[in-house]
């Protein structure tokens, strides 16, 4: 039966055919694999500026902000006015992320969705 299938493949030329398709499938998994990994990497450099990014403006608002409270201290000439000043500027910056959350949501997801959209063009 075995010897069968490989005279008619033979007589068909199926046996080049069916060698060929595997190679392709082959090559083309290869270049997915090759593909994925250059995508990996890329959003990995990315990821690791913007978190280097955040770090320094994370560091570059405490220090302003302890500088703007110690300068707004001076100005009163009390102890602590400058950091509650300083907080409630926080707060009132809070305060607006959380009554604009939805709005501040869905234009970030609409954003995103966007860039999506480019990269697969």
């Amino acid at each position: 039966m075995e010897n069968l299938k490989e005279k008619i493949f033979k007589l068909l030329r199926l046996d080049n055919l069916m060698d060929n398709l595997s190679g392709y499938v082959e090559s083309r998994l290869e270049l997915y694999k090759l593909e994925i990994r250059e995508d990996v990497a890329r959003v990995l450099s990315k990821a690791l500026v913007y978190a280097f990014m955040a770090i320094f403006a994370i560091l570059f608002l405490v220090f302003f902000s302890v500088g703007l409270a110690h300068f707004i201290n001076g100005y009163f000439s009390v102890a602590f006015a400058g950091y509650w000043i300083v907080a409630g500027l926080y707060a009132l910056a809070l305060l607006g992320f959380v009554i604009f959350r939805k709005g501040l949501d869905k234009g970030i997801e609409k954003h995103f969705m966007e860039l999506i959209k480019r990269k697969q063009k």
